[in-house]
């Protein structure tokens, strides 16, 4: 499959559908609590995104049977909702994604539910701040490898934590998951050229541990085979047609965070 570049009212289609998934991801951090079940959250994502005037994009696809994907401690990307009761202390990433007249969004999050273990918290920093300095490497004229060699550099120099090697982020517009693959390891300077209309799925998975991961019998479910801890971030980001970045799937579309990086982003789709 070819690399897909859109257009500006393309873009902004791609906007409606990265900001239902952003506000759901909102409702759900918003409504997470011990006691609660993984396929409660479920139903939340599911309401919203109806309500949004959306369709999910992981129901059905390949199979997979819910609106969102939960992973819970071990559990580190693609946990299907169900029975399990969240608990006090747990690591919880919420992985979602929304379809609005063609166009997809894909985020995810992850956080730590009631009394946090300051090592998990320091995980979850750690990954989501990587996340943004893949965003910021990112730029306009950057190699495609250069997102990923900043993942690596930033997690490396925060402490010893795993890099999942097997899976990483993607292109993503008219189907959720396109050319090119995203590695969030690797050295600068390689592949294709980041260029206005591209738009990219960022999404760094980490553990306390081990890098490495085994799927469960479910064949969905990826936990880390030393049962460390994970943890998972996850923004779709494009380069607009000023040359300058715009998170699709933030609220602010990525203001905030990427100010103090010194990355200023596009008004274009504000």
């Amino acid at each position: 499959m070819a690399i897909q570049i859109k257009n500006i009212e393309q873009l902004k289609l791609m906007r409606r559908a990265g900001l239902l998934v952003g506000q759901t991801l909102e409702l759900l951090r918003e409504s997470i609590k011990p006691g609660m079940t993984t396929d409660a959250l479920d139903a939340i994502a599911a309401a919203n995104i109806k309500r949004g005037g959306g369709t999910s994009n992981f129901l059905g696809y390949h199979g997979f049977p819910a609106t969102i994907c939960v992973s819970v401690n071990e559990e580190i990307v693609h946990g299907i909702p169900g029975s399990r009761i969240i608990n006090d202390g747990d690591v919880v990433s919420i992985d979602c994604g929304a379809i609005i007249e063609g166009w997809h969004g894909d985020a995810a999050f992850t956080i730590g539910v009631g009394t946090v273990n300051p090592e998990d918290q320091k995980l979850m920093d750690v990954c989501e701040e990587s996340m943004w300095r893949g965003i910021a490497a990112g730029k306009h004229g950057a190699n495609l490898s250069d997102i990923g060699y900043a993942i690596e550099q930033y997690v490396n120099s925060q402490g010893k934590y795993g890099i999942l090697q097997e899976y990483g982020g993607h292109g993503i517009g008219t189907e959720m998951h396109q050319e090119p693959h995203v590695l969030n390891f690797g050295r600068a300077g390689q592949g294709p050229e980041i260029v206005a209309g591209l738009a990219l799925a960022i999404e760094p998975m980490i553990t306390r541990g081990s890098a490495r991961t085994k799927v469960l019998k479910d064949d969905w479910t990826v936990v880390s085979t030393d049962s460390s801890r994970g943890a998972h971030f996850e923004h779709s980001y494009v380069i607009c047609p000023d040359g300058k970045p715009f998170v699709l799937t933030a609220i602010d579309g990525g203001q905030s965070d990427l100010e103090h990086l010194g990355i200023e982003i596009s008004s274009l789709l504000m």
